[in-house]
């Protein structure tokens, strides 16, 4: 990672300008061209340096619904389980913690009822009866990280 890359990460975590034209609004501000930054970041995402780039959007103003749902999973199962949520595409990730409620996740939905249908069906596929922790407040926190 050289000196324009860390320029770059640290401009696109204030987001891209809402213009016709970010990313030549961008390279003017960064010395470069917008094919080239767009190439760095495909590089940058491809070799594991950054492992997203995309909007964020609030689920709930589109009429959809999210949660957090944890699983309390056998560890003979959890890799079993930890299959079965990643093929289902309401499943936005999971991860193992170091607690009874061992595996937790996100689901993302179309509709609060396409969610209640999500945590029924994964409680049919794996036996499992998962914990919902959907979101009772929202915090606006703004996150950067100088490199």
């Amino acid at each position: 990672m050289d000196e324009l890359d860390r320029r770059l990460i640290n401009r696109l975590q204030l987001g891209l300008p809402l213009v016709p034209q970010p990313w030549q609004v961008l390279a003017e501000e960064l010395g470069s061209s917008s094919q080239h930054l767009r190439e760095r970041l495909q590089r940058l995402l491809d070799d594991g340096s950054l492992t997203r780039f995309g909007p964020m959007f609030d689920i709930e103003r589109l009429g959809g619904a999210f949660t957090l749902a944890a699983l309390t999973v056998p560890e003979a199962r959890f890799e079993a389980v930890a299959a079965t949520l990643a093929a289902m595409p309401e499943v936005a990730h999971n991860y193992r913690r170091e607690h009874a409620w061992n595996m937790w996740f996100v689901l993302a939905c179309a509709s609060p009822e396409a969610l209640d249908h999500a945590l029924q069906r994964i409680h049919q596929r794996t036996g499992l009866a998962p914990l919902n922790l959907p979101k009772e407040e929202t915090y606006h926190v703004g996150l950067y990280f100088s490199l």
